[in-house]
């Protein structure tokens, strides 16, 4: 008798992460190093928990997505608190690999790639029917890399507004391609989430439709 998973209920799963942002939330922004930064740093967290609210009932996400999504969130909320150029976390890793610069704000382009990867993925496969293979494959690299060219946008658009009062927001570092190298780290996120996740990101789709 094959046994048919449970199909989990997306409110109850939307809980914890809610819990587990807010508390974040209020930790970075008791006493964040920039307040202006930190708004513009959790913008995206303020703005994807009311959607996932709001589609709880028209689109139960994996749990793989919803997974990514909240580290995805932490990644923001933490750089939020400290700016990017001065997460403590990354000036340790200088310091062991004798980096040049702090490097957090890679690793928060990096996610910018890998947790899309899968939520677009997942999108396309569900919502669009696209059969697996290169073509979606494809669609999904291009899409992380709009969003990247988005949120540079955003970031060039924070620099003629705010002047130098948006350096920390941009987290350049004094590199003048930093805006070629976080679009390049988005694009390998997006490539690493693919090859090491679509196997299981596949399995656990089956169960959904199964459920």
């Amino acid at each position: 008798m094959t046994m048919v998973p449970h199909r989990p209920d997306m409110t109850r799963r939307l809980i914890p992460l809610t819990l587990l942002w807010a508390v974040g939330l209020i930790l970075s922004g008791w006493h964040p190093h920039d307040r202006a930064t930190w708004w513009m740093e959790i913008a995206p967290v303020l703005i994807v928990l009311p959607l996932l609210w709001a589609w709880r009932r028209r689109f139960e996400a994996t749990g793989l997505v919803l997974a990514l999504i909240a580290v995805h969130g932490l990644i923001l909320i933490l750089g939020g608190a400290y700016s990017y150029a001065r997460v403590p976390a990354g000036f340790w890793v200088q310091d062991w690999l004798h980096l040049a610069r702090n490097p957090y704000d890679r690793l928060g382009h990096f996610a910018q790639g890998f947790v899309p990867a899968i939520v677009i993925r997942e999108w396309l496969i569900r919502r669009v029917a696209l059969p697996r293979g290169p073509t979606l494959a494809m669609l999904v690299l291009a899409c992380c890399l709009a969003v990247s060219a988005a949120y540079e946008l955003i970031e060039f658009a924070a620099a003629q507004a705010l002047g130098q009062g948006a350096d920390a927001f941009l987290g350049a570092q004094g590199d003048p391609w930093d805006t070629q190298w976080d679009m390049l780290t988005c694009l390998i996120g997006a490539v690493v989430a693919l090859l090491a996740l679509s196997r299981e990101h596949d399995r656990q789709l089956r169960e959904l439709r199964m459920a």
